[in-house]
C-alpha cells in the first residue's frame, strides 16, 4: 500500500517535484485533453500530499493552501490519482481533509470539483455551494465543508 507523504514545497526533492508535475500533466493535460496553466505559483505556498510507487512515479497527489481571499479557509486542489479503483484517492482525500482541518485558524475547507467527482468529495462532507461553471472547458462546481 502506498504511504501518503506530506511535505511543504521547499522540502520536496527535485525528483518528487518532477513526479508530481508529471502525474498532473498526464491526468489533466493529456488524459483530459485540457491545456491549462499548471505552474500557477500556488505550489510554492502549498502543503503537498502524495504517494509514490516503487519506480518513484507519483500515483496520487493534492495540495493544500490558505485560500487567498479567505484567510480562514483552506483550499484543496490538484487532486488526482493514477491508480483508480484501489481506494487510494479516497485515502488521500481523507488525509488531506484531516490535515487541512489542523491548519491554524481553519474554519472551512473549499475546493472546485469537476462535476463528475461531486460524489467523491461528498463522502468527505463537502457540499455543492455554486452553480456549475466551466474552468478550462470542463464543468466544475464549488464545494465547501466546515473544518
Amino acid at each position: 500500500m502506498n504511504d501518503i507523504i506530506t511535505k511543504e514545497f521547499y522540502d520536496l526533492t527535485p525528483a518528487e517535484v518532477y513526479a508530481i508535475m508529471k502525474a498532473r500533466q498526464d491526468v489533466f493535460v493529456i488524459e483530459q485533453n485540457c491545456p491549462y496553466e499548471d505552474m500557477d505559483g500556488i505550489d510554492l505556498i502549498s502543503r503537498h500530499l502524495f504517494t509514490l510507487n516503487d519506480k518513484g512515479e507519483c500515483t496520487s497527489c493534492l495540495r493544500l493552501f490558505i485560500k487567498p481571499d479567505e484567510p480562514h479557509t483552506v483550499q484543496i486542489g490538484r487532486v488526482i490519482t493514477t491508480e483508480r479503483g484501489t481506494g487510494l484517492g479516497g485515502r488521500l482525500l481523507h488525509e488531506g481533509v484531516r490535515q487541512a482541518c489542523l491548519y491554524d485558524g481553519a474554519e472551512s475547507l473549499y475546493l472546485e470539483a469537476q462535476t463528475y467527482a461531486i460524489g467523491f468529495y461528498a463522502k468527505e462532507g463537502f457540499e455543492v455551494t455554486s452553480e456549475e461553471f466551466l474552468e478550462d472547458g470542463i464543468p466544475h462546481v464549488e464545494m465547501r465543508r466546515k473544518a
